[in-house]
């Protein structure tokens, strides 16, 4: 089995995400610790709440310079929902604007939509050749629950650096759902609460290590 730490700083469904890897697969263990977090096969960054607020959390653990370590090393993370959002630029979350890890360039922002939380169950638009959504139906659904997303994706490509693989979702507008950059990899949505598309989804991940 695969060693996944899920990265405990304060924010998060850490059991239910610890019961969904460990349902596909995984030897998890739920922790801060420096060490573990960079040693393990795969870690998960969770989140959930104000951007700002998951920011701090992950700056007192250390997750921001875990994350860096691991890249840089080609160990691969997985970022859930505001573990992913917080992989970006910055943060713009009622009139208060936060730095995030800064990965990805980009603001996570309000969505502009009609009914706000995204709450609920939602299609995404994979690429074909996706390691995330391997073997998953175009018309699969994964739980979202958000009113913050990143509604531009502004990494250029270039002939240096590989294009990450972004999918999409759409609630009043389109929104990053995911993302695959390597070792890198991202959900806004949660797969954890996504029933057996999300254990697929995990499961490919874990595949992946």
């Amino acid at each position: 089995m695969a060693r996944v730490v899920i990265l405990d700083y304060g924010s998060g469904n850490l059991r239910s995400a610890e019961r969904a890897l460990q349902r596909a697969g995984a030897d998890v263990e739920v922790t801060a610790d420096h060490r573990a977090a960079v040693e393990a096969e795969g870690l998960v960054v969770p989140g959930v709440g104000a951007f700002a607020a998951c920011m701090e959390g992950l700056l007192e653990v250390g997750g921001d310079k875990i994350i860096d370590q691991r890249l840089s090393g080609g160990r691969p993370v997985l970022g859930i929902c505001v573990g992913m959002q917080v992989l970006f630029g910055q943060g713009v979350e009622h009139g208060v604007q936060a730095d995030g890890c800064g990965q990805w360039p980009g603001t996570v922002e309000r969505l502009h939509a009609d009914v706000l939380p995204h709450m609920g169950w939602n299609t995404v638009q994979a690429p074909s050749d996706s390691v995330l959504f391997a073997g998953l139906d175009a018309d699969t659904r994964f739980y979202f629950v958000h009113s913050f997303a990143v509604r531009k994706w502004e990494l250029e490509s270039s002939d240096t650096i590989a294009t990450p693989q972004v999918t999409w979702a759409e609630h009043g507008e389109p929104f990053v759902a995911a993302v695959e950059n390597g070792a890198l990899m991202a959900t806004q949505f949660h797969p954890e609460k996504s029933g057996d598309a999300g254990a697929r989804l995990l499961r490919n991940w874990l595949e992946a290590l």
